[in-house]
């Protein structure tokens, strides 16, 4: 969800910066503001008892995270960790309810964008359950351009690395170098060096 940055601050709003690999929030934290990122990526990830680390999410540029806890009370099911030097504006809790209360219009916006989380959630979950490599890597894709204006076949640019994804599918990064070179056989994808798009 993209918030108007002057209503954020109206209601309490303030900038942050965090530096790359800095936390944001831990697993376990209890949820106390809304974050919408002005520059860089955040990475949501979680950690198996083994130390292997799971990405659940890559956000970047006007997007926002921590806002479906804002309405539960529940903990933090993942991390949120700055990939690079990363500016956002976090608001409090209470103060995020208050603007939802006095502008109607971001409720029915924020339902649009939950609905749309839960709905690529679903796709993604069916994805990941199956053994087919192009499979989960095109759910992945075809999330990530859900994204991106514009609707063109392999304008997209993956903005993100062959571990990245790997870690976002649950692939071995040999997997992933393998499949992306069938897709691009395939015209799923085109390769441009070592920029991938779809």
């Amino acid at each position: 969800m993209n918030i108007d940055v002057e209503i954020l601050y109206s209601f309490g709003g303030e900038t942050v910066i965090y530096k790359p690999k800095e936390f944001i929030f831990k697993e376990g934290e209890h949820s106390q503001y809304y974050f919408q990122i002005i520059s860089g990526k955040v990475k949501l990830n979680t950690f198996t008892e083994n130390g292997k680390e799971f990405i659940h999410n890559i956000l970047g540029k006007n997007q926002s995270f921590g806002d479906p806890l804002l309405f539960i009370e529940k903990i933090y099911p993942t991390n949120a960790v700055s990939l690079q030097a990363t500016e956002v504006v976090r608001l409090p809790k209470n103060n995020f309810i208050e603007m939802i209360k006095t502008h109607p219009d971001l409720s029915l916006e924020m339902n649009i964008c939950l609905s749309q989380r839960l709905y690529y959630n679903s796709l993604m979950v069916r994805d990941m359950a199956s053994t087919d490599p192009i499979q989960r890597l095109k759910g992945l894709l075809d999330y990530l351009k859900s994204y991106h204006d514009g609707d063109c076949q392999q304008c997209f640019h993956v903005e993100l690395t062959r571990q990245q994804i790997a870690d976002l599918t649950g692939l071995r990064v040999e997997t992933v170098i393998r499949t992306i070179k069938k897709m691009a056989h395939q015209e799923i994808v085109k390769l441009e060096g070592r920029r991938i798009l779809y």
